[in-house]
């Protein structure tokens, strides 16, 4: 197991190749061969980062099971791999996640004879012309998987910023060439621009961040530190062997921190997000927000906090606002959607403001409740997009008002459509109540006024997951409605996992928490930052009495 990170990286890699390798055809049994050696190679990848996070020990170094191969030998480019604690739980979440997306996903890249609708014109070999997408569109899921879990896992800045990048083209494919059937005529004319738009913001804000990493590349070689490797320069800055002016420092910082609060997103970087999800199938969807935008506020602990310490706090209080903003206008914006998947969209944005809050708090609490919250807001949003796209699919359309009455014909849907509603609110025992109240109270600390004022985003949450509820799961029955049926075996081996985790968490969250907070202590300490003291500390006591 000495390349225990290189093979859990490299399965899903294999696992894509193999599943677009597939001799085409046209039969179902080909189709299913691919969704099982794609949905096979998913599973390895998960029992692979579990052995990951089982063999970290929050009590030893900060980066653990690290592997190094020369790559690019001139500039000091080397292939690094190593886990802190918080990377391994989010390469966790994505090994979790994949497998089930796939699973939600297995009829969405059919061929419309396969699922329902009209054949496709057979080629001069008798395939179908599109027999290749089903091979396409799980390979892509596959690659999109291999490079988000070399992010989490990369050591080396260069290689963390080459994978940052790629994951962009399968996923700018996924958007818009496999769009959601329920999406209407003029569906393939806005998932093309859904795509566009998503490719363009995210490639704008890489290579913004290109320029940053060749700029502290040219400063640190200056010094005598020609490499890319994180531990060696974070190391080298914390004990001022390596020293960036305040300019310098600060405009390294906005050219990382920029490529992250795009791909997060924040406000006001955000608006790509509603059209790619609005666009996508509900896998995609939960591939982009669940999985892919969490390397953006993944990088912000890693890469912002640990390179640039001192420009991190200068910074803070700008971000915090900004952050803020987009809790209050996501949540605003979702309660005004009349479309179920763009209403996702616009709560998750509301949600990342939560996150990238509890990453700039600098306080302990609040930054271990934003590493949760990666994690909890992945398994919730999960399952309620998932359930959210099996209704879709059942009544051929993503609009809100199509919608009543659904838990009289379907009662398993709509329970389980309850719970991930529920959690989106972060409704006590479920798990994004620990990591939201957490990001409050580490917010609270150090800055009380931002702190209270998101607590509104609580409040607005509850209206638009609760109206959404009451206005598709209750009420009298629409027409459309009445043949809809209930979750089957496969949907339910979905959404099961994702529901149970939710409540585990959220009961007994001491597992992650154990294994994220000493990665998170690594980092406010190198930004030179400890816990605000209690403003009103508590009077020393003897025998019992207050002195």
């Amino acid at each position: 197991m000495g390349a225990l990170l290189t093979a859990t990286c490299a399965v899903p890699a294999v696992g894509a190749v193999l599943t677009a390798a597939l001799p085409a055809g046209s039969s179902e049994s080909r189709r299913r061969t691919t969704k099982v050696v794609a949905l096979g190679a998913s599973g390895v990848t998960l029992v692979l980062a579990a052995v990951v996070a089982a063999r970290f020990d929050p009590h030893g170094a900060r980066f653990q099971l690290n592997e190094s191969y020369s790559w690019i030998r001139s500039f000091g480019i080397t292939f690094s791999l190593g886990v802190d604690g918080i990377g391994a739980v989010l390469a966790l979440l994505t090994a979790v996640l994949v497998p089930m997306v796939i699973l939600a996903s297995w009829h969405d890249a059919d061929p419309p004879a396969a699922g329902g609708g009209a054949p496709s014109q057979a080629g001069p070999d008798g395939t179908f012309e599109n027999s290749r997408r089903t091979q396409a569109f799980f390979a892509l899921i596959l690659a999109v998987e291999a490079m988000v879990v070399v992010s989490f896992y990369a050591t080396d800045v260069f290689v963390f910023y080459v994978f940052f990048e790629a994951m962009l083209i399968p996923m700018y494919f996924l958007i818009g060439g496999f769009g959601d059937r329920a999406g209407g005529p003029e569906s393939a004319r806005q998932r093309s621009y859904a795509a566009v738009k998503f490719l363009l913001y995210n490639l704008l804000g890489g290579l913004v961040m290109l320029a940053a990493v060749i700029g502290l590349y040219v400063i640190a070689q200056e010094q005598g530190f020609a490499t890319f490797d994180l531990p060696t320069l974070t190391s080298a800055i914390a004990d001022g062997r390596l020293q960036l002016s305040g300019a310098a420092e600060k405009a390294l910082f906005l050219g990382f921190f920029f490529a992250f609060a795009v791909k997060a997103p924040l406000w006001p970087l955000h608006t790509w997000l509603p059209n790619a999800m609005g666009e996508s199938t509900a896998g995609t969807a939960v591939l982009i927000t669940a999985v892919v935008d969490k390397v953006g506020t993944f990088a912000m602990l890693r890469f912002c906090l640990g390179l640039f310490p001192d420009a991190s706090k200068t910074f803070a209080p700008a971000i915090l606002v900004l952050a803020l903003i987009g809790i209050v206008y996501g949540a605003l914006l979702a309660i005004g959607q009349k479309d179920i998947k763009r209403l996702v969209a616009y709560a998750s944005i509301s949600h990342f403001g939560f996150i990238i809050m509890g990453v700039f708090a600098l306080t302990s609490q609040g930054q271990s409740g934003a590493t949760l919250y990666m994690v909890n807001h992945g398994l919730s949003t999960a399952a309620w997009m998932l359930v959210a796209g099996f209704l879709i699919s059942r009544r051929g359309s993503r609009l809100i008002a199509d919608y009543g009455g659904v838990q009289k014909v379907a009662p398993v849907l709509a329970g389980t459509f309850l719970i991930g509603s529920l959690a989106t609110l972060s409704l006590p025992g479920l798990a994004p109540f620990v990591s939201e109240f957490l990001v409050l109270v580490g917010t609270f600390t150090r800055y009380p006024v931002i702190g209270i004022a998101a607590t509104s985003g609580i409040v607005l949450a509850a209206l638009y997951a609760l109206l959404l509820y009451q206005r598709t799961m209750t009420g009298p029955v629409k027409e459309g409605v009445r043949s809809i049926p209930d979750l089957k075996a496969r949907e339910l081996a979905v959404v099961a996992p994702l529901v149970a985790l939710t409540i585990l968490l959220g009961v007994y969250p001491k597992p992650l928490t154990d294994l994220v907070d000493p990665s998170v202590n690594a980092t406010l300490s190198q930004v030179h930052e400890t816990d605000p003291a209690p403003a009103h500390p508590v009077a020393a006591t003897s025998g019992g009495e207050q002195k």
